[in-house]
């Protein structure tokens, strides 16, 4: 079943009636577009629900450049560069629902997160975390899936995402060759793992 953002948004609504928090999980591979769908699902149930949806980034638990240059990592973005562990307790924070819980946010320009870049309110009952890998199926991101009330996948052809993740990287300052490079050699290796060593998700999106 692929929802149309209303109806996705109104389902969770419904779904989360009553509920101290909600988390949903929005997975998917580089280049799905899950910062601007989860964006506008966030948008579209504060519409509805004002102040009480929020927004979680993968990417703000992503290691600093300095610690991966040190651990000689070749793949960013791969799902050992990311600080898995920071990113469980701060979702096991937000679940408890006592305090309100600053994030880290990735500011993709600067290619590096801001610590505190986000804060979760408690008001803020429904969460929206995307990212990645919170559905990949191995040690320790498969340990998040507790976690997420209600997990959706952002299904995406591999030719849209392959144009998509040029244009990010040309829009970034790369030259052709560059944009191509890390195009083929970083986000679509990333890409393939993420779409085959995924967890079921309860509901794909396209």
């Amino acid at each position: 079943m692929t929802p149309d953002l209303d109806a996705l948004a109104q389902q969770i609504i419904y779904a989360a009636e009553g509920a101290t928090r909600y988390l949903v999980a929005l997975a998917g591979p580089p280049g799905a577009g899950k910062s601007y769908r989860s964006a506008q699902l966030c948008d579209a149930i504060n519409q509805r629900l004002p102040g009480q949806a929020e927004l979680v980034p993968m990417d703000g638990y992503h290691f600093d450049n300095a610690v991966l240059g040190e651990q000689q990592v070749l793949v960013k973005g791969a799902p050992h560069t990311f600080d898995v562990e920071g990113l469980r307790c701060d979702l096991e924070r937000i679940r408890q629902g006592a305090h309100p819980v600053a994030v880290p946010v990735f500011d993709r320009p600067l290619d590096l997160a801001r610590a505190g870049g986000r804060l979760i309110t408690l008001e803020q009952r429904i969460v929206i975390v995307e990212g990645n890998y919170l559905l990949l199926d191995r040690s320790p991101w498969r340990e998040l899936r507790p976690l997420f009330d209600w997990t959706l996948f952002l299904d995406v052809d591999d030719v849209v995402l392959i144009d998509r993740l040029i244009n990010r990287w040309l829009e970034m300052g790369q030259d052709r060759t560059g944009a191509l490079e890390r195009t083929h050699h970083k986000d679509m290796l990333n890409a393939q793992l993420v779409k085959s060593c995924c967890l079921t998700p309860d509901q794909r999106w396209r």
